[in-house]
């Protein structure tokens, strides 16, 4: 295997903009890092030269041993709420919630407990609405990897079970290529454009090629959900590269809105996965309704200095 030393290693990767730096975050890939020992960190002040690792701790930001879980370190996503950094998180097949005084950590959660459920759940993303309500949608391990969304309480640490909802599970052809009894939908993030919910999501196993990204539309934040006619919107048809998917939505310093995501390694190896860029807009169709399409010429791989 022919490794990039520049390249940066991080699957199902986020990126945080905060006080005029930018942040990355995902699940470690690089096998000179080790698994299962946290969260890295890389930084960029424009999204084109980054450096790290970076974390508190041995360029972790999120280090085992601070708070909940042993393994399966995967998916972090990183936020500010009340004059806190927390990072919501996998591991061990559990969503828990850690929180910093810093977005380069250490990310702890003292008590080491998660976000109680009966089934496996992973894969958070928090998403705060207009009105101060906030919603975590996640996936569920149950007849597949179904994507979940319930309304948080204030603290954060607990769902109101009362408003649990199914968003989305793999029924399309584009979303089960492999024809598999337990279909794979993922990593959501969702953005709020217009008065309108977009839930983006990736489909099929990690591991299969056609892993794929696309999204669902709703008035809601708790749904019902309406697939786009125009999904897949990011596959390897259109990057040219295996597996591309998982990854979150950002707005940058100019305003515009960027998609972070990881890759296969190369045609023949999943792992390490790579991580990516592309931009994501708003565009019209003839009829004026508004849907995601990504710039193909704007693709490129993140890598350190």
């Amino acid at each position: 295997m022919d490794m990039d030393s520049s390249q940066i290693y991080l699957a199902d990767p986020t990126i945080f903009y905060y006080d005029d730096t930018y942040y990355l975050y995902g699940t470690t890939g690089d096998p000179k890092m080790g698994k299962d020992k946290g969260f890295l960190v890389y930084t960029s002040k424009d999204l084109s030269e980054w450096s790290g690792p970076n974390g508190a701790k041995n360029g972790m930001a999120f280090q085992k041993g601070d708070a909940f879980g042993e393994i399966g370190f995967w998916a972090p996503q990183v936020f500010e709420y009340n004059d806190k950094f927390y990072m919501a998180y996998t591991a061990n097949e559990r969503i828990a919630m850690a929180t910093s005084n810093n977005p380069l950590g250490p990310f702890i959660n003292a008590t080491k407990e998660d976000l109680k459920a009966p089934v496996k759940q992973i894969d958070p993303f928090v998403f705060f609405d207009d009105d101060g309500k906030k919603y975590l949608y996640h996936v569920r391990l149950t007849k597949g990897n179904r994507i979940y969304v319930a309304e948080l309480q204030d603290d954060l640490l607990a769902i109101k079970p009362e408003t649990l909802r199914e968003c989305i599970v793999g029924e399309r052809e584009w979303e089960n290529t492999q024809n598999t009894d337990w279909p794979v939908t993922e990593g959501p993030t969702v953005l709020k454009y217009k008065g309108l919910y977009y839930l983006i999501y990736s489909a099929n196993d990690f591991r299969n090629p056609d892993y794929a990204v696309g999204y669902a539309v709703s008035d809601s934040p708790m749904g019902p959900w309406k697939k786009s006619d125009k999904n897949p919107i990011i596959h390897k048809g259109e990057l040219g590269e295996n597996g591309p998917g998982h990854g979150d939505v950002f707005t940058d310093a100019q305003g515009n809105l960027q998609y972070v995501l990881h890759t296969h390694f190369d045609d023949a190896m999943v792992q390490p996965r790579r991580t990516a860029m592309v931009n994501i807009q708003f565009v019209q169709d003839s009829s004026k309704s508004d849907y995601l399409k990504i710039n193909t010429n704007k693709f490129r791989f993140l890598k350190s200095q």
